[in-house]
């Protein structure tokens, strides 16, 4: 059984369909890529603010065993812990740089593979929404009959969203 936690960037879209597009699905548990190929996962995934910490720590790692005349060794097997601790790691690091982002994670769907759970996520999350965002819709202003500055709200117009202005 595979989870992934799906998060909602600060930017929603007023249509259903183009929210959708916007989700981002963060799988969780160990990331095999993210712990062999460390610096690269961090570049692929725009993980910008951890790779820094990643280059301070490994510096940091070389500089101190040097410094120390330890050995390499010793070195590279902490870089190895490094590794595998970010390999553990990766689901949290991607969720903790898109919070830093504004995004927030909205749900936690289970599944047999990735498909699988964007399925399950959809059929539960869809129905639920609306075709278009009230808040879209509250602030939209129409020109009356064509002359600039006589405005009114769109609930305001007679004849609903669909009917045009009566001639009073």
């Amino acid at each position: 059984m595979i989870t992934y936690t799906v998060h909602e960037g600060p930017d929603v879209a007023a249509d259903r369909i183009d929210r959708a597009d916007n989700l981002a699905f963060v799988k969780e548990g160990f990331n095999i890529w993210a712990a062999a190929l460390t610096p690269f996962w961090l570049i692929a995934n725009k993980l910008w603010l951890v790779l820094a910490f990643y280059f301070a720590a490994a510096t940091g790692i070389e500089l101190a065993f040097w410094a120390l005349d330890i050995g390499q060794r010793p070195a590279a097997i902490l870089m190895g812990a490094l590794h595998l601790l970010i390999g553990f790691e990766a689901d949290t690091l991607k969720r903790w740089t898109l919070a830093r982002h504004g995004w927030q994670q909205i749900a936690s769907v289970n599944g047999r593979n990735a498909e699988d759970c964007e399925r399950r996520f959809f059929d539960d999350w869809l129905p639920g929404q609306p075709v278009i965002q009230k808040s879209a819709l509250a602030g939209t202003n129409i020109v009356a009959d064509g002359q600039p500055g006589l405005t009114r709200p769109l609930a305001a117009r007679s004849g609903g969203l669909l009917g045009g202005w009566r001639k009073g």
